[in-house]
Formats: structure tokens, sequence, C-alpha cells
């Protein structure tokens, strides 16, 4: 019988900070796993360094949903980031193993394709609204169907969602930068320049936008209904999704459709968001909601209520996160959109992967496993770098949700 005889974690920063586990068993045979959460890389690897790594050396690398249920119960203190991010790392190697092992893409072990491809959206940005139109035409232009719009609202030194230069990367500095934020001019200001994008470009895409947490439920309602007739694809995270509640009171007064859960780890995190169709949307990832095999079980509950996946995508999950969330998306019957963004030439250069990206849609080879290879020798030139999220204040001093 093949044993798990090595796993390594390996942080390295090629573009950004990513942390990769590397599991081999006693055949030879090698999966890895994403394990990275911004701003908190070192607390997911010393986690697995210190405490999975030594319970996996000589288990059965096939046996996933026990080693699952091992990790995730033998803990006793159970979900949060850390903990779902490092077993997720620890499944989503298993799974690559398991395909190598198989001689099929994990997508086939998953029941086979659903679809030809996954619809992806991008992110369209500006610190204006000519700069946002110019960059909206640019996607427009590369054959994306769907199109995140942000930009910064006039006034506030800091905003969501703006790129600097040609990426997205708001983890910036040794210490967190520290925004301003002023929810009455961001409710007056972005219902107007979605509305200058459709003016502009009409109908004939998806328009989505990310409200980031920012607003208080009826805030969150009040945007909502002032932008129904633009028909957003969805708004994202109108209000902090602790409070599964809270989405009620929006959903009572708005049909704009709402996706959340970005930043949850677990079906208990989103139990009532779904089952009370408190969503359109259900945005959990492969990497933060522990791996392959918790996320699909979100999402078959979330197929029985008519909710859609929208799983979280930005280039704070390394390439063997994006390769595992399109083999899940290309199997599942409720998928609706992924998230995406290219990764940079540094960060490609210690990854390789099969995922490639076609008139907007995200497709992957039948290579075995998931298709991603690592190069340790190449990570070693990209040490770890410190980085933190923003972190934003009202104009009044106090802290607000980023």
């Amino acid at each position: 019988m093949s044993t798990i005889e090595r796993a390594e974690v390996f942080v390295a920063s090629p573009g950004r900070n990513f942390v990769t586990l590397r599991i081999t068993t006693s055949d030879g045979v090698t999966g890895l796993g994403d394990a990275t959460l911004n701003g908190r890389e070192l607390a997911v690897a010393s986690y697995l360094r210190d405490h999975l790594v030594p319970l996996l050396i000589g288990r059965d690398p096939a046996r996933i949903e026990d080693i699952w249920q091992f990790l995730y119960k033998g803990a006793y203190w159970r979900r949060g980031p850390v903990t779902m991010t490092a077993i997720a790392a620890v499944d989503v190697a298993l799974w690559d193993i398991k395909g190598k092992v198989a001689g099929l893409p994990v997508y086939q072990l998953l029941g086979g394709r659903s679809r030809d491809g996954v619809m992806v959206y991008s992110h369209a940005s500006g610190t204006d609204v000519p700069s946002l139109l110019d960059d909206v035409a640019k996607f427009r232009d590369q054959g994306y169907q769907a199109i995140r719009a942000q930009t910064g609202v006039p006034g506030l030194g800091g905003s969501y969602g703006v790129r600097k230069g040609e990426v997205y990367e708001p983890a910036n500095g040794s210490l967190p930068d520290e925004q301003p934020w002023s929810t009455e001019a961001y409710l007056d200001f972005a219902p107007t320049y979605l509305r200058e994008v459709r003016e502009k470009f009409g109908y004939g895409f998806h328009l989505l936008h990310d409200v980031h947490h920012r607003l208080t439920p009826i805030e969150a309602a009040r945007f909502g209904k002032s932008v129904e007739d633009l028909r957003l694809f969805w708004m994202e995270d109108p209000t902090p999704a602790e409070n599964q509640e809270a989405f009620r009171l929006i959903r009572r007064h708005t049909t704009t459709p709402i996706a959340t859960g970005e930043i949850l780890n677990s079906i208990w995190d989103v139990k009532d968001l779904i089952t009370e169709q408190l969503i359109d949307y259900v945005r959990t990832t492969v990497v933060h909601a522990g791996g392959i095999t918790h996320l699909r079980r979100i999402f078959d509950l979330a197929a029985l209520y008519q909710v859609r996946t929208g799983s979280h995508g930005a280039t704070d999950l390394s390439p063997i996160s994006l390769a595992a969330a399109v083999h899940v998306d290309l199997t599942v019957p409720n998928f609706g959109i992924q998230e995406y963004m290219p990764h940079v030439a540094e960060t490609m250069q210690v990854f390789r992967t099969n995922v490639t990206l076609k008139n907007g849609m995200l497709d992957l080879s039948d290579e075995p496993g998931l298709g991603v290879e690592y190069d340790e020798k190449a990570a070693e030139r990209f040490p770890y770098d410190p980085k933190y999220l923003p972190v934003a204040r009202r104009l009044d001093g106090s802290v607000h949700d980023w």
C-alpha cells in the first residue's frame, strides 16, 4: 500500500506571497496544495509544518475523506481561516495525487464535465470615471463576457478595488496602509459610474460590482434598489457576512442579486444564507473553505436552493487554487461564474499550469491530477516579503470594515 512519505511547506514571494504544500507518497507520486492566506501566510505555514505534517506521515493518501475528517474533527478547535486553509492545502494535494494515480484529471474524478468552459469575470478599475470606462473597453475588446467595475471615490485618498498599473494587489506594506472611507460619498457616487458604464457599453455583457462589506444592511438595500435597472450580475459582499440574518433585510428591499462568502470558511458559515435563499451566489473558495472535499459539500447544498457558485479567485490565490477551482467549476451543475485575475510573470516562473483563457472562458487540458507543477529552485529566488492588507478608517478616525 502506498503511504504519505513526505510533506513539505514552501513560502515564497514570486510577485506576491504564496504558501505551497507538496505531499510525496512512497511510490514517488507528488501532489500540490495552496495554503495562502493573504496577510497571514506564516500562520498557515506554521499550522501545516508544526501540526498537520506530522499527522500525515504514514497515512494512505487515497483516504481523502478520512484524512479530511481526522484533521477537522481531531483538532477539536474547528473552522476559522487558518485551520480551513491548512486543511484545504492537504485536501487539494491528495486530490492531485489521486488524479495522477488514476491517470485522470481531477474533474473526471468529480463526475466529469457539466460544461465546455468556465465563464470568468475580469476587473476593470480606474482612478476616475474616464479611466474606468477605458478599462472596461479594454476588457470588452479582449472578449470578456463579464466585467467587475470599481473606481476611486472623489475626495478620498484610498479606494477598494483600484489597480496600480496592470495588477491589483491590495497588500502593500510592512504595516497596514490606513485608508479613509466615507459611506455617504460612496453611496452618492458608485451608482452614477455604474450607470455610465451601461450607458456607454450597453447590456450585452454582465456587469458586476463589489461593495466589499462596507455598508450596513439598510444602506446595502438602498444601494441595491438604486441600481436595479442596471441589471447587475451581482452586488458582492454588501455587508459583513458574519451575521447571516442581516441579509434578510437586504433581500426584502431589492431584487439586485447578492453574492457573498469569500471570507467564510465552512458550510456552517453559509448554511442560513443558502437555505433561506438570502443570496444568489456563494463565493467560498477551494483554498479557504477546506479544499475540494468541503467546497463540493457547500456547492451541493447551494444547488438544492438554486444558489449558484461564484468563487473568489484573485491573485492572492496561487495557480494551484485556480486550477483546483476550474476542476470543480467544470463539474458542478449550479456553476455561476469564476473570478479571474492573471498572475504576474514572476508567479508563472514558479508555477506551471495547464489552465487557459479564451473568449472570457477558462479551460484546462486532460493532464492527470490538477495539471500544475511547482519549481522549488525558482521559488528560492523570491524570498518571503511581509505584506499587510489595508485598514479602512471613517473620516472621524474610527476603524471601518475593509
